[in-house]
């Protein structure tokens, strides 16, 4: 199962990059030009940075993704200083 958003911000990557940071004591994560990925034991978390938004990834064999939407979610705005309104779409 797949769950995606997008959160409306011009500092994605700044946001995308603190939360690597911030979970890369306790994840493996990766890093390249287009994306950030965070390697979760249930699941794969991948953040794309674009111009005036920030893509949200999570992908896992879970049936139920909505407890993990919440984390990801609780933690970008953590990591952003703000309070995203986003809607998953699952795929």
């Amino acid at each position: 199962m797949k769950s995606q958003t997008s959160l409306i911000t011009s500092d994605s990557k700044r946001i995308a990059k603190r939360l690597v940071n911030h979970w890369k004591h306790k994840f493996e994560v990766a890093e390249s030009e287009t994306e950030f990925r965070i390697f979760m034991p249930t699941a794969t978390v991948i953040l794309t940075p674009l111009a005036e938004s920030l893509t949200a990834e999570i992908d896992s064999n879970l049936d139920d993704h909505s407890h993990l939407e919440n984390v990801v979610l609780d933690h970008l705005n953590r990591m952003a200083q703000q309070e995203f309104e986003v809607v998953w779409s699952h795929i």
